[in-house]
């Protein structure tokens, strides 16, 4: 799924730069907003296409969708042994890093081309949100990698 995300990105910048800029001369920030906004809708179409994603045992990725300039990544988690409770006490801190750490190592160019991601997980029985982590490239830049 990386790949694919990855693949996306890189054509759709390729394709959409077509504007000649001089040297010299910034890119107009609303031109990048506008581009951002169409990678991240062909993404969350490619994406939708193969959902519902295992990731593990017990989560899958069930919904991706787009907010402004924010990818939104929806997962379900499904543990009958554990309370969603349970799941948010034990599992918050742990999650929070492993997300954080994989989301910036592997969306790196759309964290620098502006790109946010919101990563909510659910439970898979009652349907009510565990835990989200909103990620950015200031976030990725003060995140520690130990």
């Amino acid at each position: 799924m990386k790949d694919l995300v990855f693949k996306i990105m890189l054509l759709s910048l390729c394709a959409g730069a077509t504007e000649v800029i001089k040297e010299g001369d910034a890119y107009p920030i609303e031109k990048i907003r506008e581009q951002n906004q169409q990678i991240i809708k062909m993404v969350v179409a490619e994406i939708s296409k193969t959902l519902p994603q295992r990731v593990d045992k017990y989560t899958q990725l069930t919904k991706i969708h787009d907010e402004n300039i924010t990818l939104v990544y929806t997962f379900e988690i499904n543990s009958k042994t554990k309370s969603d409770e349970r799941i948010k006490r034990e599992d918050h801190f742990r999650m929070q890093k492993s997300v954080t750490k994989g989301a910036c190592q592997s969306s790196k160019r759309f964290l620098d081309a502006g790109v946010e991601l919101l990563y909510e997980y659910i439970s898979a029985t009652t349907h009510k949100e565990l835990f989200a982590f909103h990620i950015t490239q200031t976030i990725c830049r003060e995140f520690s990698y130990e």
